[in-house]
C-alpha cells in the first residue's frame, strides 16, 4: 500500500474503508468521470487506475497512475467542485465508496483533514516537478524516467512489471509521439530492460533500468 493509506497507517486506513460500500471495477471501466458531481470518494484498496483530463478541444491527457492506498476524488469533495478528471481502471480494482459527508466527518474526527490536504498538494507538486523535468530531457532519458515513475507507482518489487498503459498512452504521459516512444522502447528491448507486446509495456529488468537512468 502506498499513498495516503501509507501515511496514516493500516489501522486508520481500515477505519476509513470500513465507512464505505465495497465495489469492484474491471480493467477499462470508469470509476469517476470529469465534470460529474463529487458526492463521494473512492478509497483504492487494490489495483491501479489512470487519471486523465480532457481539454476544451477534446484532447485527452494522462495525468497520473495511482495504486492502492490512494483516495480518489478527495479534493473535489473538500472544495465542493465537480470532478476535475476521469479515473479509469488499469487492473481489476477494489474500492470502498464513502459518501462525502461521512468522509469529511471522519477526517475531522480522526484529525486527518489537514493531512489529506497536504498530501494532495504534495502529489500535485510532484506531478508538476516531473512534468518540468521531462520537458528538459531528450526522448531516450525521458522514456526511461517515465517508466521508472510508473514502476514505482505499482509499489511492487517483482521480476516484471506491466505498467498498464499502451505505448500511445505512455507517450501522452511523457509528451512524446507514439513513434518516438516505440523507437526508444526498441532500444530498451534490445538491452533486455523491457518487453512490448500487444501495445503493452513490460519492465523486465527494473534494477537495470534504474542503472540506465543514473548514467
Amino acid at each position: 500500500m502506498d499513498g495516503f493509506g501509507a501515511i496514516i497507517g493500516p489501522p486508520a486506513w481500515r477505519e476509513l474503508t470500513a465507512l464505505g460500500r465495497p465495489g469492484t471495477y474491471e480493467p477499462g471501466e470508469i470509476l469517476m468521470r470529469q465534470g460529474d458531481i463529487a458526492d463521494q470518494v473512492l478509497l483504492l484498496v487494490a489495483g491501479r487506475v489512470k487519471v486523465s483530463l480532457v481539454d476544451a478541444e477534446g484532447h485527452s491527457m494522462l495525468l497520473a497512475v495511482r495504486g492502492p492506498g490512494q483516495v480518489l476524488g478527495d479534493i473535489t469533495v473538500i472544495d465542493g467542485a465537480r470532478r476535475s478528471a476521469t479515473v479509469s481502471a488499469i487492473d481489476e480494482c477494489e474500492v470502498s465508496a464513502v459518501s462525502r459527508d461521512s468522509f469529511l466527518r471522519a477526517l475531522q474526527a480522526m484529525g486527518l483533514h489537514n493531512e489529506l490536504v497536504r498530501f494532495a498538494m504534495r502529489l500535485f507538486r510532484e506531478s508538476e516537478e516531473l512534468r518540468l523535468e521531462l520537458a528538459t530531457l531528450k526522448a531516450g532519458p525521458r522514456v526511461v524516467r517515465g517508466l521508472l515513475r510508473l514502476a514505482v507507482s505499482t509499489s511492487r518489487e517483482v521480476k516484471s512489471i506491466d505498467i498498464g498503459l499502451s505505448q500511445a498512452e505512455f507517450g501522452e504521459a511523457i509528451g512524446l509521439s507514439r513513434a518516438s516512444v516505440a523507437d526508444k522502447l526498441a532500444e530498451l528491448r534490445s538491452a533486455g530492460l523491457v518487453n512490448t507486446k500487444r501495445e503493452r509495456i513490460i519492465i523486465t529488468d527494473l534494477p537495470g533500468l534504474r542503472d540506465r537512468a543514473s548514467r
